[in-house]
């Protein structure tokens, strides 16, 4: 069964740092997409972050650019996002995905596969 794993969750202050990884089981991921999601109780999921297979290039959300970034290790085949200057709005369950294509893009419905998600909580 093709799983994606997510880790690095957990409770930071305001201000603080977290990086999340996401690492594939059962398959390779290395020639699609990948994207990082959230979902904040009561709200719908939305688009945090993408990156295209071999140029890195790379696309955010208004509300994380210049804060989070995501990066790649295709000899890994993990995806990692670095969230820093945390704040109590981006307290939220993330989830990672890949894409059947190439390209970064910030619509879920062209994310395939889909992690079970980890739970970052920014405190005051």
């Amino acid at each position: 069964q093709v799983q994606l794993v997510e880790s690095g969750g957990g409770l930071v202050q305001a201000g603080g740092s977290l990086r999340l990884s996401c690492a594939p089981s059962g398959r390779s991921f290395s020639n699609y997409a990948r994207g990082w999601f959230r979902q904040a109780p009561g709200k719908e999921r939305e688009f945090v972050a993408s990156i295209n297979v071999n140029s890195g290039a790379t696309i955010y959300a208004d509300s994380v650019k210049g804060r989070f970034t995501i990066s790649r290790d295709n000899a890994k085949n993990t995806v990692y996002l670095q969230m820093n200057n945390l704040n109590p709005e981006d307290t939220a369950t993330y989830y990672c995905a890949a894409t059947r294509g190439m390209v970064a893009t910030p619509r879920s419905y062209e994310y395939a596969y889909w992690g079970r998600g980890t739970q970052v909580t920014v405190s005051f």
